[in-house]
This record gives C-alpha cells, sequence and structure tokens, in this order.
C-alpha cells in the first residue's frame, strides 16, 4: 500500500557542485526497508524522462546537476517506492515528488500594468545555489537584463522601461524556492500615444558564467502587457483661446509669460508667453513663446 513517504526535491551544494536532493520519510516501526528512487525530468509537455535510478537503504538520495544529463532549466521529479530487504516484488506504490524547476524564476512570471508611472517590482531568483569555482571573492552570478516589443499593432520600442540593465544574484542559504534573489523595478512607458494594448518581454541572460551549468542556459522571459490609458489634452491656439484638460474654453487677451499647466505629482509644467499681434484694431494676443519641464 501506500507509506505516505512524501519525497521532496531540495537543492544542495556538495563540494562545490550543484546536486539535488530527494528526501522522504521511512514507515516506522516497521522491519528494515530499502528504497528504490526513480529520477526523471520533463522532456515534453506531460512526457517524464528518465535520468538516473538507484536502490539505497537510505531515506535520501542525490543527483548531480551535469549540465549534460540534468541541467538547468529542467523540471525534475523523484519517484520513490519501499521494499523490504530481500523481498524486492512485495513494494509499496510509488510516490511522486512535486516537480522542481532548476533555474531563474521571475516573480510575478507575468504582468500586467497601466501607463500611470506606478513602478512595479519584479523578482529574480535562483532556484538552485550559485556555486563559485576558484577561490574568487566575488562571487555570484549577473544577469544582463533586456526588454523586447512583442509585435504589437504599431511597431515599436519596447513599452516598458527597467531601472536597471542587470542584476547579481548574491549567494544566500536556500530558503523556500530562492537560494538567490535580486530586484528590479519595471515601469510603462507613458508614450501620450493611442497604440492600443501593447505586449513587451524582459529577458535575462546570464553574462559570462564561468561555472559550466550556467554557460548554455536561457533563462524563461517575463511577458508585461502595457494597458494603454487615455490621454488628456489642453489647447492655446490663435488668439489664444485655450482648452483645459476637462474641456473648460475661455480666451486670454493678456500679455507676458503666463503658467499654462503645472502637475501637483511630478516635476513637470509648461510655460507660455504671449505678445500683441492685434496692433490698434484689436486687443488680441497670440503666443510667441513655450517653455516645458
Amino acid at each position: 500500500t501506500s507509506l505516505a513517504l512524501q519525497p521532496a526535491i531540495t537543492p544542495e551544494l556538495v563540494q562545490g557542485r550543484v546536486h539535488l536532493k530527494c528526501s522522504y520519510s521511512p514507515p516506522h516501526p516497521e522491519p528494515p526497508v530499502q528504497f528504490r528512487v526513480l529520477w526523471s525530468r520533463l522532456s515534453s509537455p506531460g512526457k517524464r524522462e528518465q535520468i538516473h535510478q538507484e536502490t539505497t537503504p537510505q531515506p535520501f538520495s542525490y543527483v548531480e546537476m551535469d549540465g549534460a544529463n540534468l541541467r538547468l532549466g529542467d523540471t525534475v521529479f523523484c519517484t520513490v517506492t519501499a521494499f523490504r530487504r530481500g523481498i524486492p516484488e512485495q513494494q509499496s506504490l510509488p510516490e511522486d515528488s512535486k516537480g522542481f524547476y532548476a533555474g531563474i524564476k521571475f516573480l510575478p512570471e507575468s504582468l500586467e500594468i497601466a501607463e500611470d508611472g506606478k513602478e512595479h517590482v519584479l523578482t529574480v531568483l535562483s532556484t538552485v545555489p550559485i556555486a563559485c569555482p576558484g577561490q574568487d571573492d566575488s562571487c555570484k552570478m549577473t544577469l544582463q537584463l533586456s526588454t523586447e516589443d512583442l509585435g504589437s499593432q504599431v511597431p515599436g520600442p519596447p513599452d516598458i522601461a527597467l531601472s536597471a540593465c542587470q542584476v547579481d544574484l548574491l549567494p544566500e542559504p536556500c530558503s523556500g524556492s530562492s537560494c538567490a534573489a535580486a530586484t528590479v523595478t519595471v515601469t510603462a512607458v507613458t508614450d501620450f500615444a493611442q497604440d492600443g494594448n501593447r505586449v513587451s518581454r524582459v529577458s535575462a541572460r546570464p553574462a559570462a558564467p564561468r561555472d559550466v551549468l550556467w554557460r548554455a542556459y536561457t533563462p524563461r522571459d517575463v511577458k508585461v502587457t502595457v494597458r494603454d490609458l487615455p490621454t488628456g489634452n489642453c489647447y492655446s491656439f490663435t488668439d489664444p483661446h485655450i482648452i483645459t484638460f476637462d474641456g473648460w474654453r475661455y480666451d486670454s487677451h493678456k500679455i507676458g509669460t503666463f503658467l499654462l499647466c503645472r502637475s501637483e505629482s511630478r516635476a513637470f509644467e509648461v510655460h507660455i508667453r504671449q505678445w500683441d499681434c492685434g496692433g490698434h484694431r484689436s486687443a488680441t494676443a497670440c503666443n510667441c513663446g513655450v517653455a516645458a519641464r
């Protein structure tokens, strides 16, 4: 029957190399048992490929992430079966661990933001330990970040901006699903264009990794959908007629320099200068200069 072995995978550094450890709960009190541990990885959706199998009396099993049989980007499972020593045909039902994704994760995995100037925090984390080959003081994994527009109706530069072009993942004790983490903020570019909702992506690439494990690895991208917000307009034209953001209309025939618009939430304002363009016939002023901050 099922023994509730509850196999679970955790990452670990063993002699400076990245290993995955499958731990399970042996039954008590029972006669001595052996465990058959089968390691597999997701080769395609819903399909697993066996990578290692062993029989052990220990309540754990290790497999190395060697970059060949087991690579970064793999989702790994361990399946455990127990049997009494000397009676291999009497075995418990096989029990699966949850899938363990080995590599870089972005949290959240996708973002939907608006052109409202707000900053959104994106966490970049490694689910496996950062190994440090050699006795180098600067032990870290640098990720180069980039953004790209994903074929919107109006082609152009990405609709998002990042607070940094690269982040450093510094080794720390593994906790939860994170062995190293850094944050970057994502902001929608306010372009004042009615260009519809656009999709961009954030990509991360390991920069000049010394560790073989990281060399051929490309982390998953993050999709960022930017919701277009309607843009307000105000006008000052002809002699001058002024239409405000909320549609109020009036005329201003005065001569001088005036504050046309000022934001209460950010450093933005517009000044206009008006001069006499009506002569003796009428008191008319026209815009002759504008300054925007």
